[in-house]
């Protein structure tokens, strides 16, 4: 944040550096709102577009694992100053790859936000329950997500899909339900195809006990079509974060239907590593 000091405004010894990763479809781009809040009041964001997200020009068709769909976020956190440290902000299934990165640089990592985001314990087992939802919001389970999901099978249509994509009539319910129409229009130019191979990999992250050090926070999203509020609540009492903030009001897309309340819970989740 920034302060007054002989009519000079100055840099507040408190700022932080956050770092966004997107969902599946989305971009950096879905995040333009909390960058630029949080840019106003001094601090620093980065949004991350993952490999064949965003303006990533890979063909996501091509990425076949977790580790390659996150090499974005790997470079960008490899490269930070020895004595730096970021906060990293998760959307969906986003929350996989920040997990991946929290277990191999979790030196570089102050705090973990998961909105609306997968948050599952590398190495714990998931119950069928939870698995089967994930698999169908990130468009695994071909026959039960084929109803909300485009498939694209890049290797054949023996073999499972190499991306997927929601389909036109189900974006603004299952994405931007309560999203202001503008956003929405915006998305639907931006949206991309997400590989699925990255995403098998989110439920088979290794065991990494260093991870436990990292504070976590949880923002649910109390009008989210796509992962509904019980189903958060079900896979918050498997890896209990430190903190847990609803947003009563929010869609999937907490970024478009509630920027200002979500900028503030992000600040407020901030200021307990200052204090």
């Amino acid at each position: 944040m920034y302060e007054k000091q002989n009519n000079k405004i100055k840099m507040s010894e408190h700022e932080h550096h956050f770092v966004f990763v997107h969902g599946a479809g989305h971009g950096g781009w879905c995040w333009y709102k909390l960058a630029n809040s949080l840019r106003e009041n001094g601090h620093k964001a980065t949004c991350i577009d993952l490999k064949g997200a965003g303006i990533n020009q890979t063909d996501p068709n091509t990425v076949t694992s977790l580790d390659e769909y996150d090499e974005p976020l790997y470079a960008f956190l490899s490269q930070l100053p020895i004595d730096q440290k970021v906060i990293l902000v998760s959307h969906s299934v986003g929350g996989g790859s920040m997990t991946a990165a929290m277990c191999l640089f979790p030196s570089k990592v102050s705090l973990a936000v998961y909105v609306a985001a997968a948050m599952v314990k590398p190495g714990a087992l998931i119950p069928d329950s939870l698995k089967n939802v994930m698999k169908i919001c990130s468009g695994l389970i071909e026959k039960e997500a084929e109803k909300i999901w485009d498939f694209t099978f890049g290797n054949g249509p023996q073999n499972i899909p190499t991306s997927i994509m929601m389909k036109p009539e189900y974006v603004r319910d299952k994405f931007y339900n309560e999203s202001p129409m503008e956003d929405y229009t915006l998305a639907t130019t931006l949206l991309r195809p997400a590989p699925v191979m990255a995403f098998v990999g989110i439920m088979g992250i290794p065991e990494a006990p260093e991870t436990e050090k990292i504070p976590r926070v949880y923002v649910k999203t109390g009008k989210d079509h796509l992962f509904q509020p019980h189903l958060q609540d079900l896979m918050l009492a498997l890896w209990p974060p430190s903190q847990t903030f609803l947003l009563q009001e929010s869609d999937h897309s907490a970024f478009f239907s509630q920027p200002q309340e979500l900028n503030q819970f992000l600040l407020q989740a901030a200021s307990s590593l200052s204090s």
